[in-house]
């Protein structure tokens, strides 16, 4: 319900509440109406009775393909990769079964530009931001992560142990990511970067020598450099910006009602050390790199 009809509503429950109540039987509405929509905890939480985008499953969006760590073989639904566990603990966690949860490909710039979702929340490696709260809503943190460099072994960026070391050399990331932002807000490199719709491009731009190195967050580094790429380096880690720590957090649309129902799921996750169970199985080789400074 849209907030001017609910401030209408309420005010005319307060001229004529008497009526209302004779009449309809429906003074206290208002008030629940309210705790929907700010998403305050209660009712609306009831395990596996939340208003979703489909009635008794819970619709979670990721990008297409779905890379490792963060999922396994590129398919969400197998509950394997540290997001697709997380997704899994999530939605148990909020009542709904394995069987209950759909699926749904967005693309990741999508998942935070304004307008209305066609999901419940989004999960890839998307990082809360003053910038991208104003047009979308997150859960609270479910993983702390830094942003790395790779970059080819031999070459001129792998031997960098500094971040004045990479203001020379051509660097690359994803669009739209904290990876590109470091490198203009950090490096600040005397060459414009390289800006790739898909990690996948960025992989291949290092691989043939497009760019000197890329960014990415550091467990995507580790697997990379083990996997993909694998005459690449980790050249280092980026401290974090600002005294706290970047994190992940679940998208949801603006203003939805899930927004607390689904923190609330988050925190209890890290209070009981799910979380942490979920990151030692899959990240537990992501865990460290020499930092830039």
């Amino acid at each position: 319900m849209h907030l001017a009809q609910r401030a209408l509503r309420r005010a005319a429950s307060t001229a004529t509440v008497a009526l209302l109540a004779v009449a309809v039987g429906c003074a206290p509405q208002p008030d629940e109406a309210s705790d929907k929509a700010s998403g305050t905890p209660g009712k609306t939480c009831a395990k596996g009775k939340l208003t979703t985008e489909a009635a008794g499953k819970l619709t979670i969006a990721t990008d297409e393909p779905a890379y490792e760590p963060w999922f396994k073989d590129g398919k969400p639904a197998n509950g394997k990769g540290f997001e697709s566990a997380v997704a899994y603990a999530v939605a148990q966690q909020l009542g709904y079964d394995k069987g209950d949860v759909v699926w749904q490909s967005v693309p990741f710039n999508k998942a935070f530009a304004p307008g209305e979702k066609t999901f419940d929340f989004d999960i890839n490696q998307v990082s809360i931001s003053t910038e991208r709260k104003k047009a979308v809503d997150f859960s609270s943190g479910y993983y702390d992560v830094r942003q790395a460099v790779i970059a080819l072994k031999g070459s001129k960026a792998a031997k960098a142990t500094s971040i004045a070391d990479l203001k020379d050399v051509k660097l690359g990331a994803q669009v739209g990511t904290t990876s590109l932002n470091y490198i203009d807000d950090v490096v600040k490199p005397k060459q414009q970067p390289a800006a790739y719709a898909k990690n996948d491009q960025a992989k291949s731009a290092l691989k043939n020598g497009q760019v000197d190195a890329i960014v990415t967050d550091l467990p995507t580094a580790f697997y990379i450099t083990a996997a993909e790429v694998t005459d690449a380096k980790i050249v280092g880690q980026f401290e974090n910006q600002g005294g706290t720590p970047e994190q992940f957090g679940l998208v949801l649309d603006k203003g939805s009602a899930l927004t607390s129902c689904v923190t609330g799921a988050v925190d209890a996750l890290r209070k009981d050390g799910t979380l942490a169970r979920i990151e030692k199985q899959w990240l537990s080789d992501a865990v460290d790199a020499p930092v830039l400074k």
